[in-house]
């Protein structure tokens, strides 16, 4: 309640401030029109134009009501409100003729110039033709601002002109004014206070209209959610229609307001105040039509393996939004008559300007559409973009999200993935894993060898793992430990299924060497002490010793050995083919 409360409070401030923005006097362009052409060329012209318009106006021509208006010199009336009040005075004025005398227009002066045509003369006032800057002779200022008043004056005199259904066209509220009682009538502060009332009982009748409204439309939405066939569709908030209601509210309040017959500044602010809330409500309903097509086209991408639909949701709903905010701003700026014409024409020839000052802007469009033709990365791929690292978690217009394994939210404005290497990790087809197993160097060579031939079968069994391409070899002998280098690969979808697939591997390892009696070695350093005894036994042992063999000798026993361990291994003379999968 106190949201809505605010927000009307802000509502009436910004229609203040219009309302006195606005001018009170419009400029006067010359006419293309003549007086001639429109019936006002003279006072029996202009009173001719009326009384014909508004009878034909009973008779149903209700687009006479233009006609009749044209008569009346409304130029000190707010254009806000002109329309709404010219129609009110018209009446007004028509009642104040019917009840004054017959008028025959023959008698009417059709002078072209000339001093004003006063047609009747009152207590509370004058009703008067004048001729006008413009070369139109129309009902006075002063005539239309003392109109209240002489319906006052005349509201115990009956119509001279017989017509039995004259009563109905007779304004709404001076027709319910005549039958008010004098308390009610009466002016206690700014107002009448039966207009106090009419204001209370409208804006009572909206908040009711709006609260019932909304309870039936969500009822609405449940039976919608409960029925329709379209996953989609089940996550439909319950509030998706409330704008609706909020429109009715406004409807009641535009009606209820229009009947009072206000004066004019009440009448501006109030009007101006109602037509922003229709506009907002409209605008707000259109960004909930937009949220809920954005459900089915975000479940129908859902359903198709290409990733280039799970981008352009996103782009597409913010583009709808952005189109319904132009389209709203302009429906309000029309209905507070503000000129769109030429708001839109001082865009056009500040085109250039406005380029120059979007330049980033366009950058960034231009960027996210490389990253949708390209197809550089899509919504859930890991990339790495300069010293960022993370998961793409939205693409939009100028923009996009990356969400770091620290699980900060970084923004990067879409104009530097035009230049920027991208490193895609999330399009890799294969994941890597290389490492070393280290062994103690008391392994037995025929073990190790076994033990390599284990972890190949272990990637043939590995269900994720790439069957096609990996090694498994002794490939080095470290400082404490023989190195077997293990060079494999993964086919996962994802990090997490990565991770998980590259434990169970790593345990199997560990399975199989404690299965095999395998020990894992770990840098160690040994350090012999030798006591003086020590060195003494060592002296003697050299001193004992056969006569030291010649390097050729010993030369040629090693070649012997290794044509030995060669001829068991792998053959004499035999070259083993490549390597295949």
């Amino acid at each position: 309640m106190k949201k809505t409360l605010f927000a009307l409070v802000l509502i009436l401030n910004i229609s203040v401030c219009l309302a006195q923005e606005e001018t009170t006097a419009t400029a006067e362009l010359a006419p293309s029109i003549t007086a001639e052409s429109l019936g006002l060329s003279s006072p029996r012209d202009t009173l001719t134009t009326f009384l014909h318009s508004m009878n034909d106006i009973k008779r149903g021509k209700a687009a006479r009501i233009d006609s009749a208006t044209s008569t009346l010199d409304l130029s000190a009336i707010n254009p806000l409100i002109r329309e709404e009040k010219g129609r009110d005075l018209a009446w007004m004025l028509l009642e104040a003729i019917d009840k004054t005398k017959i008028v025959n227009l023959s008698k009417i002066p059709s002078k072209k110039t000339g001093k004003p045509y006063v047609f009747a003369q009152y207590r509370n006032g004058i009703i008067s033709i004048q001729l006008s800057s413009n070369g139109r002779w129309l009902f006075t200022q002063a005539s239309l601002s003392s109109l209240p008043a002489i319906i006052e004056e005349l509201a115990s005199k009956k119509s001279l002109k017989i017509d039995e259904q004259n009563a109905q066209f007779i304004p709404w509220h001076i027709q319910l004014r005549q039958q008010l009682p004098e308390s009610l009538r009466s002016r206690s502060f700014l107002l009448e206070n039966w207009k106090w009332l009419g204001i209370l009982l409208t804006i009572a009748l909206g908040v009711i209209a709006d609260k019932v409204a909304s309870f039936i439309l969500q009822l609405v939405v449940k039976k919608f959610r409960n029925k329709t066939q379209t996953p989609a569709f089940k996550d439909t908030p319950e509030d998706m229609l409330r704008p609706l209601a909020m429109l009715v509210m406004a409807g009641i309040w535009w009606a209820g307001l229009n009947l009072l017959a206000l004066p004019d500044q009440a009448m501006i602010i109030l009007l101006v105040a109602v037509k922003m809330l229709a506009g907002i409500a409209g605008v707000w309903g259109a960004y909930r039509l937009v949220d809920l097509v954005t459900l089915y086209l975000r479940y129908q991408a859902s359903q198709t393996d290409n990733k280039v639909d799970d981008v352009l949701v996103p782009l597409i709903r913010k583009t709808l939004k952005v189109f319904v905010t132009v389209i709203g701003i302009t429906f309000v700026a029309s209905n507070l008559n503000l000129n769109v014409s030429s708001l839109l024409a001082s865009l056009g020839l500040g085109g250039l300007a406005f380029a120059l000052a979007a330049k980033d802007v366009v950058q960034n469009l231009f960027g996210s559409i490389t990253v949708i033709l390209d197809q550089t990365f899509h919504n859930g791929d890991w990339i790495v973009v300069n010293d960022i690292e993370g998961s793409v978690e939205e693409v939009g217009l100028r923009s996009t999200k990356i969400r770091t394994f620290y699980d900060s939210l970084i923004t990067l404005p879409n104009a530097i993935f035009i230049t920027a290497k991208v490193d895609n990790m999330g399009q890799r087809r294969y994941r890597r894993l290389k490492c070393n197993v280290s062994l103690t160097y008391d392994t037995p060579p025929d073990k190790i060898e076994a033990f390599c031939e284990g972890i190949r079968e272990l990637v043939r069994l590995h269900p994720y793992m790439r069957k096609d391409y990996f090694h498994v070899y002794l490939n080095s002998l470290g400082a404490s430990s023989l190195d077997v280098l293990v060079y494999v690969f993964w086919e996962t979808p994802d990090w997490s299924t990565e991770l998980r697939e590259r434990q169970r591997f790593l345990l199997d390892i560990l399975r199989l060497a404690k299965a095999q009696e395998i020990d894992m070695a770990f840098p160690t350093q040994t350090l012999h002490l030798l006591t003086p005894s020590d060195q003494q036994s060592a002296t003697d042992v050299t001193a004992s010793a056969p006569h030291k063999p010649s390097n050729d000798a010993l030369s040629e026993q090693f070649r012997n050995t290794a044509k030995d361990i060669v001829s068991q291994s792998t053959g004499l003379d035999n070259k083993p083919p490549p390597v295949k999968f």
